[in-house]
């Protein structure tokens, strides 16, 4: 079992995406931010500049984006907060990747929507040690 597991279930959440989103860059950082825990108090300007993207993608009316965006911000809050900041994001931060990651995974037309996560996903072996 990980030390750290609902960062890296948060990785390999963000990993699932990767390949149905064309900007990957915010992506890749949650990626990395997720195997590191002392990159966890970064996860705060990284959130702001995601907000950015949501904010430009909103006003496009980017449908795609405001979905991969939404949920890359619920991630981002989740790593600070596991930072332990001393001004956290809303505590129920990281109850809000799941729900977000399943509604991304269902615009994206994706077959069997649970399986964006090993948590939901029955034909996987969540060996991360959360029931």
């Amino acid at each position: 079992m990980s030390r750290y597991p609902t960062s890296e279930l948060i990785g390999e959440m963000v990993s699932f995406f990767l390949p149905y989103c064309e900007d990957k860059s915010t992506l890749n950082e949650l990626i990395v931010m997720s195997k590191n825990y002392e990159l966890w108090i970064q996860a705060h300007k990284l959130f702001d500049r995601i907000r950015d993207k949501t904010l430009t993608a909103h006003s496009n009316n980017d449908v795609h984006s405001l979905y991969q965006y939404s949920f890359e911000e619920i991630c981002a809050k989740s790593l600070f907060n596991f930072s332990h900041s001393s001004a956290p994001f809303d505590e129920d931060s990281p109850f809000w990747v799941i729900p977000l990651g399943f509604q991304f995974a269902k615009f994206l037309g994706i077959e069997d929507p649970y399986s964006f996560t090993s948590l939901l996903n029955k034909n996987s072996e969540n060996e991360s040690g959360i029931v």
